[in-house]
């Protein structure tokens, strides 16, 4: 996996979480929404770069 996508990966589901966690706690439904997709996004770039090592060996 590249260094790049690795750290972009681990930055968005990072920024979604802490999104998603503030949202929460000030009862902003919609902002925790938007925080667990990009937390999802992050997920899913992570599990993108990982087929693509597989397919590289």
């Amino acid at each position: 996996m590249s260094a790049g996508e690795k750290a972009k990966a681990k930055a968005e589901q990072v920024a979604g979480k802490t999104l998603r966690k503030a949202a929460h706690s000030v009862h902003k439904d919609t902002l925790a929404a938007k925080g667990a997709a990009l937390e999802a996004r992050g997920r899913m770039r992570g599990a993108k770069e990982k087929i693509k090592d597989l397919f590289k060996r």
